[in-house]
């Protein structure tokens, strides 16, 4: 793995940390406060018919809180833009309407949210936009859905639910030559663990419901790109379509970039020790953690990833049922949907994050549960566990 991040772009030299702690959070000009404030305003007065103050007229268009988390969020990921929208799914609906036409062809994962799937075959696609499924941990199945109508191929590393890791490297070189856009997913893994960008994708999507904000208090999406005119189509169209983060949650996500990394840090270091309980539990088929030396995409994960995140999945023998069983009885586990909260979570994808998917060639095992290990003690989440499954 990596053993240090630097900024790729406007903190040249810095650590990963102290970036996430600066960047965007100017001393306000006025009191001198640290914490950039929370501008809850609609409209700025003007200086003169045209004159705007500071580029600042009706909140849609600019505030100066959803500002700083934007310039932070640059930061993080190495490119020269970002933007922060209402929701992950409102960050990748403005992401396709501005790279995709009537026509046009996107590779997307067999392994992906349900709710970005949902979006594809639900909602793109009655636009006239038509898709495939790659298995994109393998790159000739990638190269080999690729059509010359293709515009984007889209990735989830690790993905979700089933943590597959796709080398992102590899898989740029088939979008450059293709003429495509490569789009990395990166909410389970966060820009502290693996910065797509620097491996050659061309944008950076979040959910910053997920890990950037972490405490399972705000809803947020997130685009990052290093093309500067990528970056002004897609601020055109989040202006034009509206679907932009409120001042009080680019506050939250910002507060909780500030400790993103111990927080991840902890994250690993409790999942790599909740997958070693779960290898070794008589009740379980298999776990699926990319921090597992015999996970199919170790090496990878290992070569693109500073550690390898917070997510574990893992199947139970007696099937479906025996799943539900597992989750309706753990207790320190949360059961609920959503995930990257420093409280642990348990969910049955097939019946709640992935319903969605179903019958599709997405569709998650059903004997599969999914965990989202927070940071409180790693005892206490593996006797929780223990307890759970019997």
């Amino acid at each position: 793995m990596t053993d240090t991040h630097r900024s790729q772009s406007s903190h040249p030299g810095q650590s990963f940390e102290t970036v996430a702690i600066h960047a965007g959070n100017t001393a306000d000009p006025l009191t001198g406060a640290v914490v950039p404030p929370i501008y809850q305003v609609s409209t700025y007065k003007q200086d003169g018919v045209g004159g705007l103050r500071g580029g600042y007229e009706y909140s849609r268009s600019a505030n100066p809180t959803r500002t700083a988390l934007e310039e932070n969020l640059a930061a993080l990921e190495g490119g020269t833009r970002g933007l922060a929208f209402a929701s992950g799914l409102a960050a990748e609906d403005c992401l396709l309407r501005t790279l995709l036409s009537p026509g046009d062809h996107v590779v997307i994962p067999n392994d992906a949210y349900g709710g970005t799937f949902r979006l594809f075959a639900k909602v793109v696609s009655r636009w006239g936009v038509e898709w495939s499924v790659a298995d994109t941990s393998d790159p000739a199945s990638v190269r080999a859905a690729v059509t010359p109508r293709t515009k984007a191929i889209w990735v989830e590393t690790p993905s979700n639910p089933l943590l597959g890791i796709t080398d992102i490297t590899a898989v740029a070189q088939i979008a450059k030559d293709a003429g495509a856009r490569l789009v990395v997913d990166n909410t389970f893994a966060s820009p502290y663990l693996q910065q797509p960008l620097a491996l050659g994708a061309d944008v950076v999507v979040h959910s910053m419901t997920k890990y950037m904000g972490g405490h399972s208090d705000v809803v947020g999406g997130a685009l990052v790109v290093d093309d500067p005119s990528l970056g002004e189509e897609l601020a055109f169209h989040q202006n034009a379509m509206g679907a932009v983060a409120g001042p009080f949650d680019a506050w939250l996500v910002l507060r909780g970039i500030k400790t993103l990394a111990v927080r991840m840090d902890r994250h690993s270091e409790n999942a790599t020790k909740v997958a070693e309980l779960l290898t070794r539990h008589a009740r379980v088929t298999n776990v699926l953690y990319p921090g597992l030396p015999e996970h199919p995409g170790h090496e990878v994960a290992a070569k693109q990833m500073r550690a390898f995140g917070g997510m574990v999945s893992f199947q139970v023998e007696g099937g479906e049922e025996a799943a539900v069983e597992v989750c309706n009885k753990a207790k320190l586990f949360t059961l609920g949907e959503s995930l990257g909260g420093v409280e642990s979570l348990i969910e049955h994808p097939g019946r709640m994050t992935h319903a969605s998917v179903a019958g599709s060639a997405l569709e998650v095992p059903a004997d599969l549960v999914r965990l989202s290990v927070g940071i409180e003690s790693a005892d206490d989440l593996i006797a929780d566990l223990q307890q759970a499954l019997g």
